[in-house]
């Protein structure tokens, strides 16, 4: 990395990270009810519902839809439905006891649209509060230590130079907070993207579900969680697994929120039609990164947004309440990364800055750090590198105009000139021509005239 660069955006895709995804922590599997940290009560209601849904199931796939070994364990549960009259025996599709297929009987649909009435959770049995807390502390972020080397590697697909380059690996290695502010399209995402990518890469283990006080806390989220490649979720095999099924591996997850982001974000969401409750991000983000993007721009001032985060910052536990009034303690383990162009002071005083550890300024690059990107960004999209081009870009579009450099230019330029290069069926060059149409296609120039009136020449 050359001292002359500071951090900017990517010139080139990022490659996935290279730590292992190995998980550090297996969950083990559950060999009898007690084990499973759950009410036989809570576990036949929820057999009860997925019979009902499901209409008919051998014990094998009950067992799959539970999430739950068979011997010791669904076996018990089908037992105890059998001598409440809950369930019966409609023949077999297999060999063993497995394969006897079960059914609902009257009372048992009565009893399974009650069990309805209270959740309609019907998904892989929970894990206990205490088993989550245990498990997300084992598999904090927080052991995740960078040296410049694994920096390096990390950071490669970025310009970045030693001043802020040597900031990033610290910030990271705290585990707590970091505040990245500088002017806009400078790479203040792309630095967040690459620490939650590429240097917190590894794997963690997370439930499905969760249970507190008898309510069901749905974790595990499709659009934010990433299962492991060879996982096989579903029927296929996730009881030959000799971890307990009830968790899912998946990459430590990177999650970000912008300014849609709102306070009833951040706390339990109960729905009322189900009856269950789906995480807050922070919880969802447990393992690995935080990621808010634009900070000062959300519908929630600034200072109630940072309140809310003072004691999980400090103590690493955050808060939640059920809407019954029930109050518990949940692992906050998770990395903080709050994006801003804004002015911080302007945003917040100086005892919330003083709580967010690391502050990193990401500022405009120099004509020398902008040559590198852009020479980088012309060669990722097969564009032929003219320096006398570049001149002329910064001279008339930048220096002219008294236009502070951003490193997005680069990126977004470029694609303008091959927008307007296939559109005339040309060659995408860095001819003044073409480098005029897209700086005037791509910057707000009040009052100014055309400088390109006819097609480009070819060539």
């Amino acid at each position: 990395m050359s001292a002359t660069s500071t951090a900017q955006m990517e010139t080139s895709a990022p490659s996935r990270a290279a730590p292992s995804t190995e998980p550090v922590f297996i969950p083990p599997m559950p060999r009898t009810l007690e084990e499973t940290g759950l009410t036989p009560a809570l576990l036949a209601d929820l057999a009860l519902k997925i019979l009902y849904n499901a209409g008919y199931l051998t014990g094998g796939q009950l067992a799959e839809r539970l999430r739950l070994p068979y011997t010791g364990v669904t076996e018990a549960i089908l037992d105890f439905l059998k001598r409440e009259q809950l369930v019966e025996v409609q023949g077999a599709r297999g060999v063993g006891e497995q394969a006897y297929q079960y059914a609902l009987t009257a009372r048992g649909r009565d009893r399974a649209r009650e069990a309805l009435d209270r959740s309609q959770y019907a998904g892989p049995a929970p894990v206990p509060l205490s088993a989550y807390t245990a498990a997300m502390r084992r598999q904090s972020h927080k052991g995740t230590r960078v040296t410049p080397r694994v920096m390096r590697q990390a950071l490669s697909h970025l310009i970045l130079n030693d001043r802020v380059f040597h900031k990033i690996g610290p910030a990271i290695n705290s585990g707590t907070s970091i505040f990245l502010y500088g002017p806009p399209g400078n790479g203040k995402t792309s630095i967040a993207e690459a620490i939650g990518h590429r240097v917190f890469g590894g794997a963690i283990y997370i439930p499905y579900a969760i249970e507190v006080g008898g309510f069901i806390i749905k974790v595990f989220d499709e659009v934010n969680h990433e299962p492991l490649p060879n996982h096989r979720s579903g029927q296929t095999g996730v009881l030959k697994s000799p971890a307990d099924a009830r968790w899912i591996p998946v990459r430590r997850p990177f999650i970000v929120s912008g300014g849609e982001l709102t306070l009833e974000m951040l706390d339990l969401t109960w729905n009322e039609i189900s009856r269950y409750y789906e995480a807050p991000l922070q919880m969802k983000a447990n393992g690995g990164v935080f990621l808010i993007d634009d900070f000062g721009r959300q519908q929630v001032r600034p200072r109630d947004l940072l309140n809310r985060w003072i004691v999980p910052l400090e103590k690493g536990v955050d808060y939640l309440t059920l809407h019954n009034g029930q109050k518990f303690e949940i692992p906050f383990e998770v990395l903080i990364i709050f994006s801003t162009n804004l002015n911080p002071r302007d945003l917040v005083d100086e005892a919330f800055l003083r709580r967010i550890r690391h502050k990193i300024e990401i500022p405009d690059p120099t004509p020398a750090e902008f040559r590198e990107i852009f020479r980088r960004t012309c060669q990722a999209r097969g564009i032929p590198y003219d320096d006398q081009a570049l001149v002329y870009l910064i001279q008339e579009w930048y220096i002219k105009r008294r236009r502070p450099l951003r490193a997005v230019h680069a990126r977004d330029l470029l694609a303008h000139i091959q927008d307007i290069a296939s559109y005339f069926n040309v060659s995408p060059t860095l001819s003044k021509e073409l480098i005029d149409r897209a700086c005037e296609a791509y910057f707000v120039e009040m009052g100014g005239a055309s400088t390109a009136s006819s097609p480009p020449k070819a060539g």
